[in-house]
């Protein structure tokens, strides 16, 4: 009887833990994405980018005109377009472009790791005809973003704010007794693109992050060569390093 019930036990332990794996699986799209924090719009987009299967992007254009171009890749949750006022005034001699990402925003479509991708390449060929260099930025989830573009493209320069190595190494640390390096099959592995990277780079981190630890910017930083310019920004959190003046201070000089 003892073991039966033991046995019973297990068996409903492991139901439950095979339940919560299986949630997580068919769930992950989103918990990566979050795009109902960027909606409803509140500032018309300026462009459109045209992609395949007739879904349209929108997005911001600061300082048109500008024969330098500066591509920003968001987080996974972030307003893009709340940044305007603020890459508009650090950056004054680059046009900047801010994608909202697919279901994102005004943005069509449903976001995966693949989808992005491919449409940030499409931004930057539309753009590389209108600039005679582009410098590219991404925070977050945009780092990863802007990572594998800047390894597919040439760019003049490449910011990263709170990158990571991969998505599963991130995810890995918020759920340590899930095997998510089997079941994440959006992985963002900026690792393996870095080494393919021959332009300056400068990796923003926050000494306070809970959610992408300093020891994956860490460990980023390894697989870049020559190795990146490094910044680690003291008191601050994963969403709050962007209210700190190293911060923008850092960008604005890197990427002028």
């Amino acid at each position: 009887m003892r073991w039966r019930i033991i046995i019973k036990a297990v068996v409903g332990v492991a139901l439950l833990y095979g339940g919560a794996c299986g949630l997580l699986f068919f769930e992950q799209r989103q918990l990566i994405y979050q795009p109902a924090a960027t909606r409803p719009v509140r500032q018309t987009p300026d462009f459109t980018l045209k992609r395949e299967g007739g879904v349209v992007l929108r997005g911001w254009i600061m300082n048109p005109g500008q024969p330098r171009a500066l591509l920003y890749f968001g987080g996974n949750g972030e307003r893009i377009e709340s940044e305007r006022q603020l890459f508009a005034r650090w950056f004054p001699h680059r046009t900047a472009y801010l994608l909202a990402y697919r279901g994102y925003a005004a943005s069509d479509g449903v976001p995966s790791e693949a989808a992005l991708i491919g449409d940030a390449l499409a931004l930057y060929d539309g753009v590389a005809a209108h600039h005679s260099g582009i410098a590219v930025a991404g925070r977050s989830l945009g780092s990863g973003v802007a990572t594998q573009l800047a390894a597919q493209r040439p760019v003049e320069r490449l910011a990263l704010i709170t990158p990571f190595d991969s998505l599963q190494a991130v995810a890995a640390a918020q759920f340590p007794y899930v095997p998510v390096r089997w079941l994440l099959t959006d992985r963002y592995e900026s690792w393996r693109y870095a080494d393919r990277i021959h332009c300056p780079v400068l990796l923003l981190h926050a000494e306070q992050d809970r959610l992408v630890q300093p020891a994956r910017t860490l460990w980023l930083a390894t697989y870049f060569h020559p190795a990146p310019a490094m910044l680690a920004i003291a008191g601050a959190g994963h969403n709050s390093i962007d209210g700190y003046p190293e911060y923008a201070q850092a960008l604005g000089e890197f990427l002028q």
